[in-house]
């Protein structure tokens, strides 16, 4: 089968790779559409330690199932499907409690580190286990299916917040997650959104997603100004910091009221320091999200009923062929460029 492998750091090639094996109880899928993830861009360079050499990435994907194992029990050739990006055991603690996204035993599809190596879905085909399939609705696209996986971190992250109704909420950074947040939280029924970020474009359309107010961040004082005006003077319920480097989250600490809470999702920078007498005095919650865990039929409901729009958010569609390049482009942080998705 035809591969985007990354053969070396920042070093990518197409090649001809054996169809992967599949288990009693595996699905074999053709890929259709399968998005760059920005945990991709950052790893393709060795940075993160997660993308080792040689490896097939890739994780947000969607596509025709092609065989299935003999155990293999509800699904069958040609049913359209996507799948989590983590692979979870089931079995463990964390499982049990539903919290799969923690399991003892995950595995993410394209991610080789330390514990294990796992291809994933820039490549003709991949293989996957049926308990983390997905039924496509009739009139999904395979490239809006593949947005389902960043779409359900954003969902999870929403729903470590806990918001009442009527809440003011703050969504710092306005990349990929943080807009798929603005509109979860828009879709809710928050009753004001606002969007932080140093990018006018991005907050443009952040503006256009959901959002009722836009906060230019390039100065933080002047930012935080304008975040307490928005809010009259009392800081926002929750905050979502979307980039995972020290000013956005001091940004969110500052903007959020007594009691406030703010979700992690960022996490480019492996330590930060975080305005620890603010969080203190202030009694505030802190909490981390990751990834997802069951969050994918509300997802994939979402798109398909139009409560979330990420077609603005697909900058490209291209032949896996041009991986390299757009990947490289990505990595250049090109400007204007969102979701690129390839389809083997």
């Amino acid at each position: 089968m035809k591969s985007l492998v990354l053969v070396d750091y920042g070093r990518f090639e197409l090649r001809d790779a054996p169809l992967p094996p599949i288990g009693p109880r595996d699905v074999l899928v053709r890929v259709k559409a399968c998005g760059i993830c920005g945990s991709d861009v950052h790893g393709m360079d060795g940075s993160t330690g997660r993308r080792r050499p040689p490896v097939i990435m890739g994780h947000e994907a969607a596509g025709v199932i092609a065989a299935t194992g003999a155990e293999v029990t509800g699904w069958k050739a040609g049913d359209r499907v996507t799948f989590d990006s983590t692979v979870y055991c089931g079995e463990c603690g964390w499982c049990r409690e539903g919290r799969v996204n923690l399991c003892d035993n995950r595995r993410v599809l394209g991610v080789s580190c330390d514990e294990y190596r796992r291809d994933g879905a820039f490549a003709e085909y991949v293989a996957v286990p049926q308990h983390i399939l997905y039924r496509l609705p009739d009139n999904l696209r395979f490239e809006q299916a593949a947005m389902a996986e960043p779409l359900s971190v954003a969902v999870h992250a929403m729903r470590r917040a806990s918001l009442l109704p009527g809440a003011a909420a703050l969504v710092v950074g306005s990349g990929m997650i943080g807009l798929l947040i603005v509109q979860v939280l828009h879709a809710a029924g928050c009753e004001r959104v606002l969007a932080a970020d140093i990018d006018l474009a991005r907050l443009d359309l952040a503006r256009k997603l959901g959002a009722h107010h836009i906060v230019d961040a390039r100065d933080t004082a002047s930012a935080l100004a304008a975040i307490m005006n928005h809010t009259g003077a009392r800081g926002v319920d929750s905050a979502f910091e979307a980039v995972g480097i020290a000013p956005a989250i001091a940004l969110a600490v500052k903007s959020l009221r007594k009691g406030g809470s703010l979700v992690m999702v960022g996490n480019i920078s492996p330590h930060v320091d975080v305005p620890l007498q603010d969080v203190v005095a202030r009694e505030l919650t802190l909490c981390g999200s990751c990834a997802s865990a069951g969050e994918y039929p509300d997802c994939l409901d979402m798109i398909a009923r139009g409560a979330v729009n990420v077609d603005p958010l697909i900058s490209a569609i291209v032949p896996l062929e041009q991986g390299p390049t757009w990947f490289a482009r990505l990595y250049n942080k090109e400007p204007g460029l969102m979701k690129v998705i390839l389809t083997p």
